[in-house]
């Protein structure tokens, strides 16, 4: 009995030891997490000299140098031989606010107003782009997913058509468990994947149908995104297809569109919803022309590297977007989208993970790849190039932990894993977060997709795990409900406007720390795993 007790005893000191030699390591690493680092990195990202972090700008340039000199400084190797520049060859086509875009039964026609009712551009880099009375379908959700037996397409010949389909999905609409993922918006709910299937199908044209519960923001975010000019890769499947005008409408402009063909919008839109549902020829067409201006552009991502020790050709890549909007004129006063949360919150959070892993009493076994990438807010461009373009092979790479907008509300019980279940590095966030008294809790807000709205998807679809971990909601002040209101009001209220400023007066910085801690020892546990 002494012997067994005396193991026992033996045992214990020696975990309470390892803990304490694991805590030991990771002090220096964990107190260079400052409030004063943070806030002085986020108040320059986010600040009118660097003009809103656009793209091909001005602004990106003071962005992409500022970071790159931030990692020299901290002590991190250019990610790119000897440079910390990874370069995306992009096109810019430029909004055309003067298109006229024309819906005619042949004795009425309507014509909705650029940016009030309708909205969108060309992915064509001709100088004149037409389309000429374009037969209109309605294609329900405008989806074909084998794998859940539902194809919006079967049978029908789209080829010079125009085709009309609601945003996200039926599951989404029924609130059925068995359609989809249910209320969890899926891949085919994405407005980008919708123009791209319909460019696959051979659609000359293709409108969605904007509704801001379905969508997840209002009609003002797809505003500011398609009103001045759109960024797609050099290399893009749409000019390898005859799509001519990708273009989304308001939930009143389809309303009036149903009105003239004579089809009962509400009911359709029930029906769409429904297994079995046959596209419906809307006996309208649609004509736009567009003059088109186009520039080839380039941009960067940003790479740095903190080597690993025993294992160094392997990789961990933290991933969060230094892009945002830049300057719009059409917003009055202040016209310059700063992206304070979204995203300068994330990319500081790499400068102070990437010096916490520099002040490690021992190196971690794993290199550490530092992505900060371009031209998320365009649709995840920068991390997909990175994804078919990699600085390190992709089988090396053990991992992504993707970072985008950080708690500015203060300590909250849990952080969010976005898609949990999917991927095997869950556990790492659990055990990090047990360790702090914490939970990891799923998207509260599934619905809204953002499991595939940033960039550790592109690394996901190249076959790399990938944890999206971001800001929870159970506030530990005021609760879960407040948490949840909270976040929502701040969508509205910000999401992609010139209001999304730095305001260090009314954040609370000591949750920001405590997740920042956590996405460091989380990345710690991956570099080290065996």
């Amino acid at each position: 009995m002494f012997i067994k007790n005396h193991s026992i005893y033996l045992l214990s000191v020696l975990l309470v030891l390892s803990c304490t030699s694991e805590s030991e390591k990771l002090e220096s690493a964990l107190q260079s997490i400052s409030v004063q680092d943070i806030q002085a990195r986020i108040e320059t990202l986010a600040s009118d000299d660097f003009a809103g972090r656009a793209p091909s700008t001005p602004g990106e340039v003071k962005t992409i140098n500022y970071l790159a000199q931030q990692f020299k400084e901290i002590g991190l190797k250019p990610g790119n031989g000897e440079s910390y520049f990874q370069e995306v060859s992009l096109i810019k086509i430029y909004a055309d606010k003067s298109m006229v875009f024309n819906i005619s039964n042949g004795k009425k026609k309507l014509s909705p107003e650029f940016a009030k009712e309708f909205i969108g551009g060309t992915p064509q880099i001709g100088d004149y782009i037409m389309v000429d009375n374009s037969e209109i379908v309605f294609v329900g959700y405008g989806i074909n997913a084998p794998e859940y037996g539902w194809n919006d397409y079967e049978g029908l010949d789209v080829k010079g058509k125009t085709v009309l389909m609601l945003i996200n999905d039926p599951g989404y609409a029924t609130s059925d468990s068995t359609l989809f993922e249910g209320r969890t918006m899926s891949l085919y709910g994405r407005w980008t994947y919708k123009f791209e299937e319909a460019a696959r199908q051979g659609a000359t044209a293709a409108i969605i149908i904007h509704e801001t519960g379905a969508a997840a923001y209002p009609w003002g975010v797809v505003q500011n995104s398609w009103y001045d000019s759109k960024l797609y890769l050099e290399d893009n499947m749409f000019l390898k297809s005859d799509l001519q005008l990708q273009s989304w409408v308001t939930t009143e402009c389809a309303q009036k569109l149903f009105d003239l063909a004579g089809v009962n919008y509400n009911e359709i839109s029930v029906s769409a919803s429904k297994r079995g549902f046959k596209p419906v020829k809307m006996n309208v067409t649609a004509s736009v022309s567009i003059k088109n201006k186009v520039e080839y552009a380039k941009s960067n991502n940003v790479a740095a590297v903190w080597p690993g020790k025993d294992k160094s050709d392997e990789y961990l890549i933290y991933t969060a977007h230094w892009d945002h909007f830049g300057v719009n004129p059409a917003f009055e006063g202040d016209s310059v989208l700063n992206g304070a949360v979204d995203n300068a919150t994330g990319t500081a959070a790499l400068l102070e993970i990437a010096e916490a892993f520099t002040k490690l009493a021992k190196q971690q076994d794993r290199s550490v790849l530092f992505l900060a990438v371009t031209c998320e807010e365009q649709g995840l461009l920068g991390s997909e190039f990175y994804a078919k373009n990699p600085l390190f092979p992709l089988e090396k790479t053990v991992g992504v932990v993707n970072i985008d907008a950080l708690n500015i509300l203060g300590k909250t019980k849990d952080m969010t894993i976005t898609g949990m279940g999917k991927s095997n590095l869950d556990h790492y966030a659990v055990s990090v977060l047990e360790k702090y008294g914490r939970y990891a809790a799923p998207d509260p807000m599934p619905e809204k997709g953002g499991y595939f709205r940033s960039d550790h998807i592109s690394f996901v679809n190249a076959g790399v795990q990938a944890l999206y971990l971001s800001r929870g909601v159970d506030n530990v002040e005021h609760g879960k409900k407040w948490g949840m209101e909270q976040t929502e009001k701040w969508i509205v209220e910000n999401y992609h406007k010139p209001s999304d400023n730095y305001e260090p007066e009314k954040w609370d910085f000591e949750g920001m720390i405590e997740d920042l801690k956590i996405y460091f020892e989380v990345g710690y546990l991956i570099s080290n795993a065996k």
